[in-house]
């Protein structure tokens, strides 16, 4: 955790958890919470990641979004390397508290997408005659 926010508490009674003003995120047995990302202004869904506690801490503190990869298995300042630094405007946490929603302002370039793209939701699956394919979205 970070030195200036102490460890979230537990969870209480399901009408806490659901209903009351105290932030207890249920992380699962991995340690991670999932995060929608989305662009503040118009909605547009730009990535989905995960968060461990010290990622949730760091995001609250700094106001600046920070995940947790999985692929690397090591904590990441989204936009770090990149300069496309995501700036949180609203954090939603869902009605059992296993799933976190940021709204963004993306700094540099405004892409999320290591593949260079604006959202990491680029593609489109298709399903025709019993084939599965994926298509590059019109947005892409």
């Amino acid at each position: 955790m970070c030195a200036n926010h102490p460890p979230f508490p537990a969870a209480g009674s399901k009408s806490e958890l659901e209903e009351g003003a105290t932030l207890t995120p249920r992380f699962g047995t991995d340690g991670l919470v999932t995060c929608v990302t989305t662009e503040a202004d118009t909605g547009e869904l730009l990535m989905v990641a995960h968060m461990n506690a010290e990622a949730l801490a760091r995001t609250l503190e700094t106001g600046e979004a920070w995940y947790w990869s999985r692929s690397r298995s090591e904590l990441w300042h989204k936009g770090a390397t990149s300069g496309q630094i995501q700036t949180v405007v609203e954090m939603r946490v869902d009605c059992d508290q296993d799933a976190l929603w940021l709204k963004v302002k993306v700094a540099g370039d405004g892409g999320c997408c290591h593949t260079g793209r604006r959202s990491c939701f680029y593609r489109v699956v298709q399903s025709k005659e019993g084939e599965t394919t994926l298509a590059l979205s019109k947005q892409a």
